[in-house]
C-alpha cells in the first residue's frame, strides 16, 4: 500500500509545494492538509513546511501553533505519527512544545541563504534512519529566525539522551547552541529540522540529492512499523 504523507499549508507557507514533491519522488503520496482543517484524512506521516506561516506575526510559528490541524497534529504525534518540521514547521514544533527550545533571530542578524554541510548525530528517529550515524550531508538553509537556543538543562538533556539529530559543520549559518540544525524528540518520531532536505533531493535544482534521504527514511520506517 503507498504510504500516504500529509503536508500542511499555512498562510505564508513557501515549500508546501517542494515537500510534497519531495514526498512524490519516494514513490509515496503527497496529502494536503489545510491549516483551518482538523482533519488528518488518515494519513502515515505529517510534514510541516517552511514558509512564513501568518506573516510570523507575534513570533514565527507563534500562531500557526493554534490553527485547527495543529491540534490534531499534536494529538497524533503523541500516539507515535511520525511529523516532521522544516524550517519555520521545526519553529511551529517548538511553539507547540513537541519539541523543547526555540528559534530566534540569527546571531548576526542577517538572513542567511546558502548550501550547508551537517553532519548526522542520530540515526534512531523516524526520519534518519536511512542515514549512516556520523555522515556528511549538504542542503541548503535559508532563514532569518534559526537559532536554536535552550536554557543549559534542555541541552544537557538532548545531547546525553541522543536526541541531536543533526549539527552544522564546516560554519555556523545562525548561532545555534551546540552547532544545533536538528532535534528530536524522546520517542523519536517527532524531527525538527532548520535546514530544507525537500531543496536536495534532484541533480538538476539541489547542491546534492542528500535530503531525499529523509523523505525515504520515513518510508522505511512506516514500512517497518507495519
Amino acid at each position: 500500500m503507498t504510504a500516504r504523507i500529509g503536508v500542511v499549508t499555512f498562510p505564508g507557507s513557501l515549500d508546501d509545494r517542494d515537500a510534497a514533491r519531495a514526498v512524490h519522488l519516494t514513490g509515496a503520496a503527497p496529502i494536503s492538509l489545510w491549516h483551518a482543517d482538523a482533519e488528518l484524512f488518515g494519513v502515515d506521516a505529517v510534514i510541516l513546511p517552511g514558509g512564513f506561516s501568518y506573516g510570523d506575526y507575534l513570533r514565527a510559528g507563534a500562531i500557526a501553533r493554534f490553527s485547527a490541524v495543529m491540534e490534531s497534529v499534536i494529538k497524533a504525534a503523541g500516539d507515535g505519527l511520525p511529523v516532521l518540521g522544516i524550517c519555520n514547521g521545526f519553529q511551529v514544533l517548538c511553539e507547540a512544545h513537541l519539541l523543547p527550545g526555540a528559534l530566534t533571530r540569527n546571531q548576526h542578524l542577517h538572513f542567511r541563504n546558502r548550501d550547508q554541510a551537517l553532519r548526522v548525530e542520530s540515526t534512531t528517529t523516524a526520519w534518519t534512519g536511512g542515514f549512516q550515524q556520523g555522515q556528511e550531508i549538504l542542503i541548503p538553509v535559508k532563514n532569518g529566525e534559526g537559532c536554536y537556543m535552550a536554557d543549559e538543562r534542555t541541552l544537557d538533556e538532548l545531547e546525553g539522551e541522543g536526541r541531536v539529530v543533526a549539527r552544522y559543520i564546516r560554519g555556523n549559518p545562525n548561532g545555534s547552541l551546540h552547532d544545533i540544525a536538528a532535534i528530536t524528540n524522546a520517542a523519536g518520531n517527532v524531527v525538527g529540522i532548520m535546514p530544507h532536505p525537500e531543496h536536495a533531493v534532484e541533480v538538476l535544482t539541489g547542491p546534492s540529492i542528500d535530503g531525499l534521504g529523509i523523505f525515504t527514511s520515513v518510508l522505511a520506517h512506516l514500512g517497518a512499523r507495519v
